[in-house]
């Protein structure tokens, strides 16, 4: 697949985040820098074999909730994953279309819930990947940590929460607590990362550069990536719950 097209879909059944509006841009900004054309829309219309024909990649940007397609419409986003499309998921989008079989295999894992608020905590980095390579071994962030239900089968884990830096009760999972991964799903290459709560977030140099290495990398090798700034910065707490 040789488009350098992204969609970036923001509907949402279920709790629209308020970051919503704020991660499409980001996309959108970081698609334009690194000569990707994005395209930001809540219309369901665009999943069909026509028009995915000329994308590289789908993000599904905080899409909370089932139904947001109909049955021909996941029809054509599963020949669109056959022919190497590529899934890139952010935040809420593990808490969506959960009767989908095959969303279930390309998001990894499905969130289970979070303590309450946002917090700052201390983020573990594993290995080399363009959406973790510019951030450091231990990164402190704040954001709404999710646990998920199960760890990512089948899946890299990239970046991970240090269960030490805070108190996740049950939703703790075994190490590491994953954040962020990467795999592929059939010839689909995929990637998630539960970061991105707020929509301070999206402005944030580092979290930027983590956002568009992981679009970049299911886009494929003509998506430039983005460094992200040395020193990277913390988003203020004081964000709506959910």
């Amino acid at each position: 697949m040789c488009a350098t097209r992204v969609i970036v879909f923001t509907g949402a059944r279920g709790y629209r985040h308020e970051s919503t509006e704020a991660g499409a841009l980001a996309v959108v900004q970081l698609a334009a820098i690194a000569g990707v054309e994005a395209e930001q829309t809540d219309d369901p219309a665009v999943f069909d074999d026509r028009t995915l024909a000329g994308v590289a990649a789908v993000v599904w940007m905080q899409t909370s909730g089932s139904g947001n397609l109909d049955g021909p419409q996941r029809g054509a986003y599963e020949r669109f994953t056959a022919r190497e499309g590529g899934f890139a998921g952010v935040h809420a989008a593990a808490d969506g279309e959960r009767d989908w079989p095959l969303f279930s295999r390309l998001v990894g894992a499905r969130f289970a819930g979070h303590p309450p608020g946002t917090r700052a905590a201390t983020v573990l980095r594993h290995g080399s990947h363009p959406s973790i390579d510019t951030l450091p071994d231990r990164w402190h962030w704040t954001d709404e940590w999710y646990g998920f239900d199960r760890p990512p089968a089948g899946h890299r884990v990239l970046l991970a929460l240090d269960l030490a830096s805070i108190e996740m009760g049950e939703l703790g999972m075994p190490d590491p607590h994953p954040l962020a991964w990467a795999g592929t799903v059939g010839a689909a290459r995929v990637w998630y990362t539960a970061l991105g709560h707020d929509a301070q977030a999206f402005e944030d140099p580092a979290f930027r550069s983590h956002l568009w290495g992981g679009i970049a990398s299911v886009v494929g090798p003509t998506a430039e990536h983005v460094p992200a700034a040395d020193a990277p910065a913390d988003v203020p707490a004081d964000a709506p719950q959910n």
